[in-house]
């Protein structure tokens, strides 16, 4: 999920860069280029996904052209933030990897 969702970041912010973008423009898709690549890595997952979410749905609300692909990343990156980088990354490298164990309340 986060390579696909980084990737995705960092495919649409380059594309919009080269096509000319405003200055404003060209703010926010370097912001979710740093978003993507530090997803893809597994470094600071949580607050990268809160920035994914929080620049997806701004990017709804100021430029109504294609609300569902950023509605999406938005819920990715949310998801992202509250699930976390997973095994193998860099966050699980320099903190440890969580697991939680749910036991059987019957036992």
């Amino acid at each position: 999920m986060r390579l696909v969702a980084g990737t995705a970041l960092v495919v649409r912010g380059m594309m919009a860069l080269f096509s000319g973008a405003h200055l404003e423009s060209a703010i926010l898709q370097g912001l979710e280029m740093a978003a993507g690549v530090t997803l893809v890595a597994g470094l600071w997952t949580p607050v990268a996904g809160s920035l994914v979410g929080i620049l997806a749905l701004w990017r709804v609300v100021s430029q109504p052209s294609d609300p569902w692909a950023c509605v999406f990343l938005a819920t990715i990156g949310v998801a992202l933030a509250l699930l976390g980088p997973g095994a193998w990354s860099v966050d699980a490298r320099l903190f440890g990897w969580r697991r939680i164990d749910v036991r059987d309340r019957g036992a």
